[in-house]
């Protein structure tokens, strides 16, 4: 009975952890592409580096032309 409710704690605490990365990747996400990877194009544009802005722009699109054709 013992080793039962030891299994069953067990496999309740490994959903919840891969619940918790799940939710932190969704989250990370969400950061990265709203608030971090804006603030740093206009950084590089800010200071000039507007040559290498424009790859990563490029590159990024196409990322995301990629993975939205991908789901669809």
């Amino acid at each position: 009975m013992i080793t039962i409710l030891v299994i069953a704690t067990i496999a309740i605490m490994f959903k919840i952890l891969v619940f918790g990365l799940k939710a932190a990747w969704g989250i990370a996400k969400l950061l990265l592409t709203l608030i971090v990877f804006p603030v740093i194009m206009v950084a590089l544009v800010m200071f000039g580096l507007i040559y290498l802005a424009i790859p990563i722009l490029i590159v990024a699109g196409i990322i995301a032309l990629a993975a939205s054709c991908a789901t669809a």
